[in-house]
């Protein structure tokens, strides 16, 4: 069964009918923000850490206005409080059309994510894909005065399926 559409609101392209969108479906449904939310560490008792990967990272060259392209990788062991995923989707968006150098970029969203939660340890790593035949990679850390991890205990390694990403 096929939909009906008003005559007035139809266009034909070539190929089939095709209506118009309503001006509000056009609207985004969530904005880049600057905020970053937090809620409380479910087990603060214990060192554990978060991994976190975000392949669209994406800010401008402040020489040449083009796009940059990165991985961020965050790792942290949280004290008080942990980062709320979908705020820090929208953080990580507020970059897309900024000028930054990529040092600079890494150290800003280090020192924002470090004051929102206040973490024993954070690090976040940026991969910048390829720009003028030169990759680049970005490590900040930030760790809590006084805080020593506990020692590491090596597991078994397995690989990964061929359904899961690598």
């Amino acid at each position: 069964m096929s939909m009906q559409y008003p005559a007035q609101s139809r266009h034909y392209n070539g190929n089939a009918y095709i209506s118009p969108l309503p001006s509000d479906a056009l609207a985004m449904p969530s904005q880049p923000a600057k905020t970053l939310e937090t809620f409380v560490n479910p087990a603060p008792q214990r060192d554990y850490q978060i991994h976190m990967e975000m392949p669209e990272f994406t800010c401008l060259c402040p020489k040449t206005g083009q796009p940059d392209f990165a991985t961020l990788i965050l790792d942290y062991v949280p004290d008080k409080l942990c980062i709320e995923l979908k705020s820090l989707k929208l953080y990580v968006w507020s970059f897309r059309d900024e000028g930054h150098f990529h040092e600079d970029v890494t150290n800003r969203i280090l020192d924002d994510l470090a004051k929102a939660v206040k973490p024993r340890f954070m690090r976040l790593t940026a991969r910048f894909y390829v720009r003028g035949g030169i990759f680049t990679t970005v490590v900040a850390e930030q760790r809590k005065k006084g805080w020593q991890p506990e020692g590491k205990i090596e597991l078994a390694s397995f690989e990964p399926s061929a359904s899961t990403r690598s």
